[in-house]
């Protein structure tokens, strides 16, 4: 297995004590597979990529285990992940305009992700390299434009320049946080044939976070639904689609657009206001807005039930769902 997670738990200070964004996650993803990471804002899907890539400030606290290519990066030294953020494991952040930098050439950005590993590499081999890489990301003239500024290109060129700069050294694991945020539809369609083919063609092994379980569907092996920290359904995707075993699940499922959709009502298919960590049930965390809730769900935390071969719910109602 080349990434595995084992009861993450991510927490940060307040004045009322530690708080959880991340709540014992179990997760792992094999070479070549995409695995999906789903779920709203607040979710803790953003916080379970930075502490895979061993990005989070120096005041969280983590526990459990992030084993990647049989090394626990949780007790990793600063200088082992340096050696490996850019090279075996690589991040497309959500936006593009502020992870690049504005006043240095885009080729150069790309440039230098490959000198910052092979340093016995000259600059010209390197510029080589960068060339390449926008070139197989699909920029047009990619010699003409690796001398553009950030502020040159649209906004999905610039997301191209960014999953360059990941790939062009090659690593085993991508991990894209929102990579189509802000893009439009049309541009957002292309971004993800293009991280698809990618995939096929270096054997990548992609965690994909996403809010949309519509944009996740075309990219996707298999997918873990996050709610307040913790996964609550996970398992292959068509499974996930077809057969949505927990009431959160459905209400995302309920709540994408179509044809058929009445713009003129809103949507209500999860009812009810997210829970603030702090403020969260002793039970099941989605109780307060679940519409089949009974009274065991806020006893205490379900766990994760198995409702077919490799799909698994934390509901204590989830082979009833299905």
């Amino acid at each position: 297995m080349l990434l595995e997670l084992k009861n993450l738990t991510v927490e940060f200070p307040s004045p009322a004590g530690p708080v959880a964004a991340v709540r014992e996650i179990s997760l792992s993803l094999a070479a070549g597979e995409t695995l999906a990471l789903v779920g709203e804002s607040g979710s803790g899907k953003s916080v379970t990529s930075l502490a895979i890539m061993g990005l989070f400030p120096p005041q969280a606290r983590l526990s459990g285990s992030v084993m990647f290519q049989d090394r626990d990066l949780s007790t990793a030294r600063a200088t082992e992940l340096q050696q490996l953020r850019g090279a075996q494991m690589a991040m497309i952040f959500q936006e593009p305009m502020t992870a690049l930098n504005p006043v240095m050439r885009v080729g150069d950005q790309v440039a230098e992700a490959v000198t910052a590993h092979h340093p016995k590499v000259s600059k010209d081999d390197a510029r080589k390299q960068a060339i390449n890489a926008l070139r197989e990301v699909a920029i047009p003239s990619p010699e003409r434009r690796s001398r553009d500024y950030p502020h040159q290109l649209s906004g999905g060129q610039r997301q191209r320049v960014m999953i360059a700069m990941a790939i062009v050294n090659r690593p085993a694991l991508l991990i894209a946080d929102e990579p189509t945020t802000a893009l439009d539809v049309t541009v957002q369609a292309q971004i993800l044939e293009l991280l698809a083919d990618l995939r096929r063609r270096l054997g990548l092994a992609m965690l994909f976070v996403s809010h949309d379980l519509a944009v996740v569907g075309r990219v996707s092996d298999r997918i873990a639904v996050m709610y307040a920290g913790r996964i609550v359904e996970s398992g292959p995707a068509r499974d996930i689609f077809e057969h949505p075993a927990h009431p959160y699940t459905r209400g995302l499922l309920a709540s994408i657009p179509t044809l058929r959709t009445n713009r003129q009502e809103p949507l209500k298919a999860i009812e009810g206001m997210v829970p603030s960590p702090g403020a969260l049930p002793a039970g099941c965390s989605f109780a307060p807005r679940c519409p089949l809730r009974i009274p065991a769900c806020e006893a205490a935390m379900p766990p994760l039930i198995e409702v077919a071969p490799g799909h698994d719910a934390r509901c204590i109602r989830a082979r009833e769902n299905l």
